[in-house]
């Protein structure tokens, strides 16, 4: 640890992206003592994430234009246990998970913090689009001021020890202004586009070859609402609650959703588009930032969705949706909002009757 005049330490997460990019800069400029570091987490072929050889390589030439320290982290077995094994569980019991919040929850927060106290730093930091927000309640997470790029949904699960420490440079800034940023300091990644999907799925073989190789598919019985069969999949673990496409020709071809995914029965229902609208989703794993919220909130069912009216349950085993809406996938985050601040989150659960 420094000494008392002397900097704080800060450990920034380069993904080899624009936005750690900027992040680094702007601590480096701001007088902290600073090292880059990347984790390496997936050892298998990535194409359309944050873990090819070619992000790891534009983190270190970042680190060279600021003239720091850069580390690369193998938390390749922390990623596998935490990470791709609750994936493929996931999908082998009907849900569908969302493998980037589990990331953030055990690997880019919790990880790296007992590896940053390891080595002596004080501080995280980190490029992600959210900021943190001193409440009556705490430190909470917030969102960043760019609402296309806003990663508060994703980091709902961080809590007071991990914000405590943590610093997020471009959540105040839009996407344009980082870009800006890193165009007039010379930096390599300034042009460089955003990572999309998840790091483990390649865009060449998709979530078929992947889950294949890992666990047999199955084949289902697609029934209708009355219990009628009216059509097969050919891939049980490969559907998903609200799909349209994909299910192949059933009953009379009008258009039907799945609304259901029954793995130990291995049968999917499907309905009409009207059936899929529900007026409750449970949840599972609820936790509130602070003390439960009984009045009206904001909650989100995806990254890069608009928040809805609605209550959270205060014990937190369901939200009750001002208006009926499109189903939520079980095993998707579900993260509620008081204006722009975090204030709860957990996992849509399947409903146990329909």
């Amino acid at each position: 640890m420094g000494g008392a005049n002397s900097p704080s330490r800060v450990l920034v997460a380069m993904s080899g992206g624009v936005d750690s990019s900027v992040a680094a800069a702007l601590l480096l400029e701001a007088g902290y003592d600073i090292a880059g570091v990347t984790m390496k987490l997936w050892g298998g072929p990535s194409d359309t994430g944050c873990c090819s050889v070619s992000d790891v390589d534009d983190a270190r030439w970042v680190a060279d234009q600021l003239g720091i320290e850069h580390h690369v982290f193998n938390f390749g077995d922390d990623f596998e246990r935490h990470v791709v094994e609750p994936y493929v569980a996931d999908h082998a019991a009907g849900r569908t998970p969302n493998p980037c919040v589990e990331c953030n929850r055990h690997i880019k927060f919790r990880r790296l913090a007992h590896r940053a106290d390891a080595l002596g730093f004080e501080l995280l930091a980190t490029g992600h689009h959210a900021r943190i927000v001193t409440t009556d309640g705490g430190v909470r997470i917030g969102r960043g001021v760019d609402p296309a790029k806003d990663q508060s949904y994703v980091l709902h699960m961080l809590d007071a020890p991990v914000l405590d420490r943590l610093l997020l440079p471009v959540g105040e800034m839009t996407k344009d202004e980082v870009r800006r940023q890193a165009e007039a300091r010379g930096l390599v990644t300034a042009a460089k586009p955003d990572s999309q999907d998840v790091c483990f799925i390649t865009a060449s073989a998709g979530r078929r070859k992947f889950l294949s190789e890992r666990i047999g598919m199955r084949s289902g019985r697609v029934v209708d609402t009355a219990g009628q069969q009216v059509g097969t999949v050919d891939a049980l673990e490969l559907v998903t609650v609200g799909q349209r496409r994909g299910l192949g020709a059933i009953g009379d071809g009008s258009p039907r959703y799945v609304l259901d995914v029954d793995a130990t029965s291995a049968t999917v229902v499907v309905g009409d588009r009207a059936a899929l609208d529900v007026s409750v989703t449970p949840l599972e794993d609820w936790r509130w930032a602070s003390r439960p919220i009984a009045g009206p909130l904001g909650v989100q069912t995806s990254a890069h969705g608009a928040a809805a009216p609605a209550t959270v349950d205060v014990d937190g085993t369901a939200v009750q949706w001002s208006e009926p809406r499109r189903a939520v996938a079980p095993g998707q985050s579900v993260v509620a909002y008081a204006g722009d601040i975090v204030v709860g989150g957990g996992i849509a659960a399947r409903p146990v009757h329909r």
